[in-house]
């Protein structure tokens, strides 16, 4: 029992999920409304959409690079699948597969560029976001598209026993994929590899450039889908959608101590990450605290969470030293 414990412990997800429980115990005992059904609801809401983000930037950290265009390819893909169902009346299943074809397209493009050309990936995604948005801002000129399907609306509103969102399950879905790939499956191995030690992994056999599209397009896909549910959560396709997705598709992997070199990351300590962000932004909503301090508070947690990865690394290195 103290075994299985220690090993909690030391795991990824331990710290997030003790800052989860203490954030919750902290503020609902200020303000019980906290725990309500609705709350809950909309808490559950948000998770949804930017666990989806959280897992589409992971997987690129996973490689050791950096995805910009994250934002740029969910809000395009938004706007494609608002705009087909609103402007040519395309039903809502083939707007979605339409829009979710996009977005691996456009992180199989930054795939190609990145690792063919050997520019860095923050390089290239910096130029793709631009025309990600550029191609957004042609299409809607700068329009929302309101008439959604009203089956995307339901399943925007809709909620299992009345609290949970439908929208939970594509990401919770996600979420156990990607567990099983990236601890059992080869191509997690290969991605973890690569990002790990780029050249060892070269040398095992591993092809870079493959493991690099694929990561991409994994990440353009999971893009896509956050953009889809947001559209179907705000009932429109607004141009803006994918503009402020940044700064949180780093935080929740790096508070669930994703290492930024590469090599490792954890898809239950990055889900807990969101719930924290979550957790925090509705609570500076509910003590009426002013909204640019959600900005403050997760490039604060951002710091904290890079410092204790980097002091975690120096003990265990002083300890394999020691060894």
């Amino acid at each position: 029992m103290n075994g299985s414990l220690a090993n909690a412990m030391r795991s990824d997800w331990f710290g997030p999920l003790l800052v989860t429980i203490i954030a919750v115990v902290i503020v609902g005992s200020f303000n019980p409304s906290f725990l309500s059904p609705l709350n809950i609801q909309v808490l559950l809401l948000a998770i949804a959409v930017n666990g989806l983000i959280a897992f589409s930037q992971m997987l690129i950290i996973a490689i050791g690079q950096m995805n910009l265009s994250v934002g740029a390819i969910g809000g395009l893909c938004a706007i494609v699948f608002a705009g087909m169902m609103d402007v040519w009346h395309v039903p809502a299943p083939l707007a979605a597969l339409s829009a979710l074809s996009i977005g691996v397209i456009c992180g199989i493009i930054n795939g190609v560029l990145i690792a063919r050309t050997g520019i860095s990936a923050f390089v290239i995604t910096l130029a793709t976001l631009s025309v990600y948005k550029g191609i957004n801002l042609g299409i809607t000129h700068a329009q929302p598209f309101y008439n959604i399907a009203e089956s995307v609306k339901s399943v925007g509103q809709g909620a299992i026993f009345g609290v949970v969102p439908w929208l939970m399950l594509p990401t919770m879905a996600v979420g156990l994929v990607l567990w099983f790939m990236l601890n059992r499956q080869p191509i997690g191995r290969f991605i973890l590899a690569v990002g790990g030690n780029q050249h060892a992994a070269e040398l095992s056999g591993i092809s870079i450039e493959n493991t690099v599209v694929t990561a991409h397009a994994l990440s353009g896909f999971l893009a896509a889908l956050a953009g889809l549910l947001l559209v179907a959560r705000l009932q429109m396709g607004q141009p803006t959608i994918g503009d402020d997705w940044l700064i949180l598709s780093f935080a929740a992997p790096v508070i669930g101590g994703a290492i930024l070199a590469g090599g490792h990351v954890s898809v239950p300590a990055t889900l807990l990450g969101v719930v924290i962000v979550a957790i925090i932004t509705q609570a500076l909503v509910l003590f009426d605290i002013d909204p640019f301090l959600v900005q403050v508070v997760l490039g604060a947690m951002i710091l904290a969470a890079v410092g204790a990865n980097r002091f975690r690394e120096s003990r265990l290195s002083r300890k394999l030293k020691r060894l």
